[in-house]
This record gives structure tokens, C-alpha cells and sequence, in this order.
């Protein structure tokens, strides 16, 4: 069975100019020839990610939503830059091929990479695909690794010395994510001060290991082989990442993970397999990361609080743009839930917390 992931037709509202794509496509990328065909990868809440077919070439092309406002959170350039410098290092990345500014061609910044083609996971395995326990237990330490892999490398070897400011960084973190939070809360979203609060109270000392920080590292933003699905062949949606402290990212990381014997509420919000047979725990998956980077974690309690926060505030933002009629998509109409979800169990994570 057939499990690679497959794009769709093009939302409505979303679509690109054929005629002016393919023009500036065949005059930067040597060898293409054919007719150019567009479909569209249906997930993601952010960044527009699109399937270009040239002749017997494919490529994938990434640009801001429409609409948007706020250029520094969706920096094509940006996330450009980091493909490149980390393409020679970092087997996981795929291979950007051409950046672009010229708003002439679809009215804002993007670029263009390779397909990497595979296996996605979205909210469940799909129909067919069996994971054993075993399997699957493999299949979580393979994506710790792979993450703590991207921690590893010198950023600065890289050239990307001057990409971050490590220093300050969770402070800014904090500060800026309850900026953002308050800025895009609607009149049916929680206030969420409490968490701010004690987000700010809780701040661990300055990491003494900045690294390279994917920030939205999951399941559905890494590829598996197609013939070797415990196997990861590539890291995708790099549009958040930057240099900071790695328990942060690994705190954003497990935001996502919604264990098997976890609440009815946050199994309603759950949105990737973390739950199967065999599947690692929160706990066990941060064990494995003390093991493998030698980084000591006396409690992981505040970087999981601030990765449930964080996820808020992105899908409070979404939903602002839903809310205020900037976005069509249907999808984002129950974000709102997510919020107050995620309320609910980051006020449950304080409550029971030892710091």
C-alpha cells in the first residue's frame, strides 16, 4: 500500500499565477522543461506549502498565508538561510533551490526546495501501515535523536553565528509569547495570566548549551522512508527555528505528545500518534534526551508548561486571523478549543509542579 504523503487541489482563495510561477521557475533552475501543474499540501496552520510538477521534476514551494500582516513570523529569507547553511551538515533538510522577493510573481517572498518524498504521520497511523510496540517505541527514539542530532551541530562553523541572540533567550521567550498572546486574544479566549505569571516567576537559568532550535519539531514535520518506516529521511517547516536554549524546543516538542492515559480533554486535542501501543513517554522521552546530550534537567516541568503556552498563543493567533474574517479556512474555526484546552492542562501542570 501506497503510505507517501499526498497533496490535494488548491484551497480556494490560495491559488498562485500558473503562467508567472513557471516563468520564473524555468529561468532559475536549469533543466526544467514541461508543463508546470500546482497542488497543495492540505495540513499545516501557517506557511503555504505547495507541490509544483515540472515536466518529471517536483518541487515544493513554500510561501506566507495570504493575507498576512506580520512579515517576521512568516521570513521566507529567513528560513531559506537556515536550509542552506545546514544542508551540508544536517542530512534532514531538504535541499532549497531558489529564494525570491519579487512581488511580482505571487506578491511576496518565497522560495523553492526539493521533495522529499515518504511517509508523514498525521493524528493517526494510516489504515494498513502496522507499527508494533516495539516499532513504535524505535520509531520515538529515532525522532529524539534526530532532534539532538540538530542541537549538536556548531552554528557558528555554519556561519550562523549572527542568527540568534542565545543570550536572553528565554527571557525573551517568555515576554514575547505573552505579548503576542495578549495582542491576538479575542473575547472567547481565556486570559491565560496565571500561566504568564508563573512562566515568568519559573525561568530557569541561561542555558549553557545554545544550539541550533527547530521549534516546532513533531511527527508530521518529519519524513519516514517509505520502505523503512522507523527510519527518518528529512525535517521539514523550518520557519520557526532559530538559535536558543534546546530544552525550550524540547519543551515545544512535548506540547504536541498526548499519552494514552492522558485526560479526555487533552486527548481531544490531540494531533499525532503519540498515543499508540509502544509509544514513549513525556518522561521517557526527555530520560533519553539526559542520556544521550549529558544536559542535566532537574525538572522538566516549567520547559513543558511554556511548550503548552506557546501553542496556544499560535493557535490563538490563527484563530485572530479566523475570528477577524482575514481567513476562510474552516479548519481554524476550532482552534479556539485547542486554547482553552491547553489552558486547562498548563494550570493542572502548575498546580501539580515541584518548582
Amino acid at each position: 500500500m501506497d503510505y507517501i504523503d499526498k497533496p490535494k487541489a488548491i484551497r480556494k482563495g490560495e491559488e498562485l499565477d500558473l503562467k508567472r510561477v513557471e516563468q520564473f521557475l524555468k529561468d532559475s533552475i536549469p533543466g526544467l522543461t514541461g508543463t508546470l501543474s500546482v497542488q497543495q499540501f492540505p495540513s499545516g496552520f501557517s506557511n503555504l506549502t505547495y507541490l509544483i510538477d515540472v515536466g518529471d521534476t517536483e518541487l515544493v514551494l513554500r510561501r506566507p498565508p495570504f493575507g498576512t500582516k506580520a512579515k517576521s513570523a512568516h521570513d521566507m529569507g529567513r528560513e531559506y538561510r537556515m536550509l542552506k547553511a545546514l544542508k551540508p551538515v544536517y542530512p534532514y533538510g531538504p535541499n532549497p533551490l531558489v529564494y525570491s522577493e519579487d512581488e511580482a510573481v505571487m506578491g511576496c517572498p518565497f522560495y523553492v526546495m526539493e521533495r522529499l518524498k515518504g511517509i508523514i504521520l498525521r493524528k493517526d497511523i494510516p489504515a494498513g501501515l502496522s507499527l508494533s510496540p516495539k516499532d513504535a517505541r524505535s520509531l520515538c527514539e529515532n525522532l529524539v535523536d534526530v532532534q539532538l542530532e540538530l542541537h549538536t551541530i556548531d552554528y557558528q562553523a555554519i556561519g550562523l553565528a549572527d542568527y540568534g541572540k542565545p543570550e536572553g533567550y528565554v527571557r525573551r521567550q517568555i515576554e514575547g509569547w505573552s505579548q503576542r498572546y495578549r495582542n491576538a486574544r479575542t473575547p472567547d479566549a481565556p486570559d491565560y495570566e496565571n500561566v504568564m505569571a508563573w512562566l515568568k516567576d519559573k525561568m530557569p537559568p541561561e542555558s549553557s548549551r545554545p544550539a541550533i532550535i527547530h521549534n516546532d519539531y513533531k511527527f508530521d514535520n518529519v519524513v519516514l522512508d517509505a520502505d523503512n518506516p522507523l527510519k527518518i529521511v528529512g525535517v521539514l517547516d523550518w520557519e520557526m527555528a532559530t538559535i536558543g536554549d534546546p530544552l525550550m524546543d524540547l519543551g515545544s516538542s512535548l506540547a504536541y505528545w498526548v499519552e494514552a492515559t492522558d485526560p479526555p480533554n487533552a486527548q481531544l486535542i490531540r494531533m499525532l500518534p503519540t498515543n499508540i501501543p509502544g509509544a514513549m513517554t513525556r518522561e521517557e522521552i526527555v530520560a533519553r534526551y539526559v542520556e544521550r546530550s549529558g544536559i542535566p534537567i532537574p525538572n522538566f516541568d516549567f520547559y513543558h508548561c511554556f511548550g503548552l503556552f506557546r501553542l496556544a498563543v499560535i493557535a490563538q493567533q490563527i484563530y485572530y486571523r479566523f475570528y477577524h474574517g482575514q481567513t476562510k479556512d474552516e479548519r481554524f474555526k476550532m482552534l479556539i478549543v485547542a486554547v482553552q484546552v491547553l489552558e486547562e492542562n498548563a494550570l493542572a501542570l502548575i498546580q501539580k509542579t515541584k518548582l
